[in-house]
């Protein structure tokens, strides 16, 4: 009897819990550059070494796992930001951030493309996916993206100006 109250008590909690937080609320931000040069030019140049991020976005990078393949895993911003490998081509590659105990989990995920457009132009697309779930108000969900949209116009357009020497 005591086993079917203590476990009766556990499923209501874990009703009343689930009913306090928020529905997922998941938005992506697409964005894509034109670059003059082939795609393995303009990869080498931007996305084959997993940290060559801290020259494009201007975050300290290190490798902490792994070595540039999947499961590899990079720490950003003296450590406040770990970014898993998850997917990687030739020309892309995909991550994600995991849950950090305590704090809100966005289910954060990221992909980067080199796609050819012809032989000597390419077409750089960076893709961000994340629950947007836990601001207060529409207003705060669409500064939160509108700064990270900002944020990744300005990484693709320095990884652009990096190819064509700018």
């Amino acid at each position: 009897m005591k086993k079917a109250l203590i476990t009766l008590s556990a499923l209501s909690t874990l009703a009343f819990s689930s009913s306090t937080l928020a529905e997922p609320e998941y938005a992506a931000i697409a964005l894509q550059i034109d670059v003059e040069g082939t795609a393995s030019e303009v990869w080498s140049q931007v996305g084959e070494d997993y940290c060559s991020i801290s020259d494009w976005l201007g975050v300290d990078c290190t490798i902490s796992e792994g070595d540039g393949e999947i499961g590899t895993v990079r720490v950003l911003a003296g450590g406040r930001i770990t970014e898993i490998m998850v997917a990687k081509t030739p020309l892309s590659y995909g991550y994600t951030q995991p849950a950090v105990p305590g704090e809100f989990h966005n289910l954060y995920h990221g992909f980067m493309e080199a796609r050819p457009i012809d032989a000597n132009n390419t077409q750089l697309r960076y893709t961000v996916m994340l629950d947007v779930s836990n601001h207060a108000d529409q207003a705060a969900k669409d500064e939160d993206l509108a700064r990270r949209r900002a944020t990744f116009e300005r990484a693709l357009g320095n990884m652009k100006a990096m190819v064509e020497g700018e």
